[in-house]
């Protein structure tokens, strides 16, 4: 899966704080992520980031990462 540092990644869960979207800050084997409604920051293994994964937001365009191209 193709996550680039700045993507905005909406993931299945929701966060405690009500938000659904996270910023990335960090990519490689573990990612850190940003909540984009209370700026609570985590690290995630990649393999569990995958998965929680819904869509990838990239500038404008939206990704379906579920879907292959």
């Amino acid at each position: 899966m193709d996550i680039r540092v700045g993507d905005r990644l909406k993931l299945k869960k929701q966060h405690p704080c009500g938000s659904f979207t996270w910023l990335t800050l960090r990519t490689g084997m573990d990612f850190r992520i940003r909540c984009e409604g209370c700026s609570h920051e985590v690290m995630l293994p990649r393999e569990k980031l995958e998965k929680r994964i819904r869509r990838i937001y990239r500038g404008e365009e939206e990704i379906n990462p579920h879907i292959s191209s």
